[in-house]
């Protein structure tokens, strides 16, 4: 983990998706405890945003590994693919959600090297 989430605590749950503008997400990686921190420890390794969201992730675990997220999920992915767009300056391929509600996530901004 970076330096400044030290303090926090390993997840239990993590699931890794890919986007690349074709098609809907899929599911990469997906793993509890000792794989969770490992998936982790990978994304930040290649500079991959990690969003947190304790209701997302259990859904998410549940659809196999290589396969597309339902089309319910779309709207709660795409928040998540929007907000990584914005850290990394970039424009999100996908239109940002309008909602009354937040995602509930919280997202977890790597450190600046």
């Amino acid at each position: 983990m970076s330096k400044r989430d030290k303090n926090r605590r390993p997840p239990d749950l993590a699931v890794a998706l890919r986007y690349d503008g074709k098609g809907a997400p899929q599911v990469t990686a997906k793993g509890e405890d000792e794989v969770a921190r490992r998936i982790c420890e990978v994304a930040e390794a290649h500079g991959v945003p990690l969003y947190e969201d304790a209701r997302l992730a259990p859904v998410l675990a549940s659809i196999d590994l290589g396969e597309e997220i339902p089309e319910n999920l779309y709207r709660a992915v795409a928040e998540v693919i929007a907000f990584a767009y914005l850290l990394e300056g970039r424009v999100s391929p996908l239109p940002t959600p309008v909602h009354d509600q937040p995602a509930g996530g919280e997202l977890m901004p790597r450190d600046p090297e």
